[in-house]
């Protein structure tokens, strides 16, 4: 073939993938895995997280042995870790965290041989814990919490049976008022990120079962949407787990890691724009459940947890913007 025809044949095809469109190897291929500094306490799994500014904060957890209560700051800027004051209350692990402005909180979780309803908050400016009203629904461990709005939410888990409940709180009133509309099933273990005062919710386990059931919750009308199944039979993606850890970056979800016949490292991405869901690179260290995520305005990081009875302390942080490459 001369070198025209061959000019010729590459012009016809790029037209053709502009009209048409097409999917590239290199869109599957972005997104990729570093190392961050490992956390300075003791290894660890089912902490409680939650991010103020730039500083990411890890508190209780239970680390094979030992029920815990000290609480450290990562700076993600500076990559390391400080301790901060000790949490005041019980020791405790699978505990619910989230950050409501410019304040930390924590509550429920399980202590070895209760399920736990007391709420706290921290105060990164004084460096100190302030106990508040008890969590409004009963005394639970494995739930979820986020914060949209200017409040604060706390749901699902388990109290001997698994919970579908939520519950709203204002920080300025020190009350709890209980939601409604909540139409998912029951569930332990769910995960939970926000995009745009907007939480998305779903897997978890009921009755040994994983659930597909996904909702979009709106911070602002406070309304309930469900969403496209996370098993849809006309999609390609099967997102079924327990104890895994979701997190946003750059206006896409994410939930990774967790149990699902086994621990898993699967990433997988949300687009809300289209109801959608992506493969993505696979999380890069050894595969876990009980993790934890800290999601910043730019940076993300996905950290601890366990492996039967193995625990770990390192810290990976994923970037959506590099190509994977899993010598790096």
């Amino acid at each position: 073939m001369n070198l025209k025809k061959m000019i010729f044949k590459s012009t016809i095809l790029c037209i053709l993938i502009v009209l048409v469109g097409c999917s590239t190897d290199d869109d599957d291929d972005m997104g990729n895995w570093l190392e961050s500094s490992s956390f300075d306490g003791y290894s660890r799994a089912n902490s409680a997280a939650f991010v103020i500014g730039n500083k990411g904060y890890i508190v209780a957890g239970y680390d094979g042995d030992d029920y815990m209560y000290d609480l450290w700051e990562y700076d993600k800027d500076g990559d390391y870790w400080v301790q901060k004051a000790d949490f005041p209350g019980v020791p405790r692990t699978a505990a619910v965290g989230f950050a409501l402005n410019g304040k930390g909180y924590l509550g429920t979780g399980y202590d070895g041989d209760d399920e736990l309803k007391d709420f706290w908050s921290y105060d990164p400016v004084s460096n100190s814990w302030i106990q508040k009203a008890d969590f409004g629904g009963t005394a639970r461990t494995g739930a979820i919490g986020f914060s949209v709005s200017d409040k604060g939410y706390i749901g699902t888990g388990y109290d001997g049976s698994e919970l579908k409940d939520f519950w709203q709180y204002n920080d300025i009133t020190n009350e709890w008022t209980q939601l409604l509309g909540f139409g998912g099933n029951k569930r332990k273990d769910a995960t939970v990120f926000v995009i745009n005062e907007k939480a998305y919710i779903g897997t978890g386990i009921q009755n040994g079962a994983y659930q597909n059931d996904f909702y979009e919750f709106d911070g602002i009308s406070e309304t309930w949407k469900r969403l496209k199944d996370l098993d849809d039979e006309d999609e390609d993606y099967v997102i079924l787990l327990s104890n895994g850890v979701g997190f946003s970056l750059n206006g896409y979800g994410y939930i990774t890691t967790g149990e699902a016949s086994g621990i898993t490292t699967n990433l997988w991405e949300y687009n809300p724009l289209t109801d959608t869901w992506e493969d993505r690179p696979s999380y890069e260290g050894t595969a876990r459940q009980d993790a934890v995520a800290f999601s910043f305005s730019d940076r993300a990081f996905v950290l601890m947890g366990r492996s039967g009875s193995y625990y770990f302390d390192d810290n990976w942080e994923y970037r959506p913007d590099l190509e994977s490459d899993l010598d790096d």
